[in-house]
């Protein structure tokens, strides 16, 4: 057959290790999602330590397995979705693994009888992975009477965190072997394909819509249910922004909160401010960049900002310390809204980009432009998605793309001001020479005092011998 016979490769479909094609159901999308994951999870050694890391699972000798059955004491027959175990020498090591796709939820009762399983087959403990995002894996997606857990350890990760993990591991951390290379990339192929069903978040839910009205109508109540529901919803949307960034970068990207609340609280806290003020926000850290970005969505307007802010310098005058920052923001956009914030003041100075990049004095404070900036914020602000799900057009993929778009545009791009080295004026050097010398004590005065005069009268008598001695 001749070359120009042969199909095109854009026209061929690529033969897959882990395929989607075919999955009929939500049992069926489960069974294939757990597999997929656990052969890959005995294949490849090192995604495996890194997906059990917070278990404190030994390293050695790793065997996966689906579909186990159990019978308990009443022959009622259990199936969990698999387990790792894992040798070395005599010691072994286990834990059981239940999933979950699409949107179906890990149940508590469920998860209970499987600890009691775990601890009646010498397990370690449970291993759960679903579509529900928590920002902490020890922070379980659903309740268990903690009376279970004496001995066992009970570890949940979402399946955006295990598709992170394998970019990281594969893409920035490095896989030696290629053919285990070649099968963790087909673990991420699969995860990321929609009909796989382990593909990530899902959307902010149902409530979404009607939430999004009531703010706009300011008619959204702190106790109204939905209100909360969305909250806990914005919870896990920052974590599934924090996770791709982290796919992005090869960095732990983590959601900045303060430490003082518990989930709960802090739900509460978002639900508060979303029925007052229509908003919902979150900080988010990039390890080494110059500082936080901030994410605020604005139900009442319909748009999502996105902010960073920058010290400035703390050397020369306002002016300068102004073109410092306008210098940074060569290639910024217009539009982007710069705000400065000035030392022992409320009041601040904010101009869009376009207006000051030849105005620089714009930035300094009107009735006082000798007053020293003391920090920079830099604000670009956009139409909010307005489809459900998470698909091209929704608030779920715009929001994600500008706040992808606004840190590799603008902020890794930022330098913090440079500080310069405190010098020794020539002066004080002089001083810090002279401070060396031992000072001679009132003794070695007097001393050196009668010395010389002794030497003064010898002199003399030599000169004239009638001197007086």
């Amino acid at each position: 057959m001749a070359n120009s016979d042969l199909v095109t490769n854009d026209e061929w479909i690529p033969a897959r290790l882990l395929s989607t094609a075919g999955i009929r159901n939500q049992k069926e999308q489960e069974q294939r999602a757990a597999s997929a994951l656990l052969a890959v999870m005995g294949a490849v050694p090192d995604f495996c330590r890194a997906m059990l890391s917070g278990m404190k699972a030994p390293k050695g000798s790793i065997s996966t397995f689906t579909e186990l059955r159990f019978k308990d004491e009443d022959e009622k027959l259990h199936i969990p979705d698999g387990a790792v175990v894992i040798e070395r020498g005599k010691n072994r090591w286990g834990c059981l693994v239940e999933v979950k796709t699409g949107a179906a939820p890990l149940e508590s009762d469920q998860v209970s009888r499987y600890l009691d399983l775990a601890r009646e087959h010498g397990f370690d403990g449970l291993l759960t992975v679903s579509n529900q995002i928590r920002s902490d894996p020890k922070a379980l997606p659903y309740s268990v009477d903690k009376r279970k857990l004496r001995g066992l350890k009970a570890y949940h990760l979402s399946w955006w965190r295990v598709l992170t993990e394998a970019i990281v591991q594969h893409r920035f951390r490095g896989i030696e072997d290629p053919d285990q290379a070649w099968i963790l990339n087909e673990l991420i192929r699969y995860l990321d394909d929609g009909n796989s069903g382990a593909s990530g978040f899902e959307g902010m839910g149902r409530a979404w819509v009607r939430v999004r009205e009531s703010a706009r109508n300011r008619t959204l109540r702190a106790s109204d249910s939905e209100a909360r529901t969305v909250a806990a919803r914005w919870e896990q949307f920052v974590e599934y922004l924090c996770l791709h960034l982290s796919q992005e970068l090869g960095v732990d990207v983590r959601h900045q909160r303060p430490r003082s609340k518990n989930p709960e609280e802090r739900v509460a806290a978002l639900t508060d401010r979303l029925a007052e003020s229509g908003i919902l926000g979150c900080s988010i850290r990039v390890p080494d960049a110059v500082g936080p970005i901030g994410v605020e969505a604005d139900l009442r307007t319909r748009r999502v900002g996105t902010t960073v802010e920058i010290p400035a310098p703390k050397e020369g005058r306002p002016k300068t310390r102004v073109n410092w920052l306008l210098r940074q923001l060569a290639d910024a956009p217009g539009d982007l809204r710069v705000e400065v914030k000035f030392s022992q003041v409320r009041a601040t100075r904010s101009e869009l980009l376009r207006d000051c990049r030849d105005a620089p004095e714009k930035l300094l404070l009107e009735d006082d432009p000798k007053r020293d900036p003391r920090s920079f914020l830099l604000a670009h602000s956009k139409p909010m998605g307005k489809k459900r799900g998470r698909k091209e057009g929704s608030f779920v993929a715009e929001t994600r793309r500008q706040a992808t778009d606004f840190y590799r545009d603008l902020v890794q791009g930022l330098m913090p001001p440079r500080t310069k080295a405190p010098k020794i004026r020539h002066d004080e050097q002089k001083n810090a020479e002279s401070e060396e010398k031992p000072p001679s004590t009132s003794k070695e005065s007097e001393g050196q005092a009668r010395r010389e005069r002794e030497a003064s009268l010898q002199r003399l008598a030599e000169v004239m011998p009638f001197a007086p001695q």
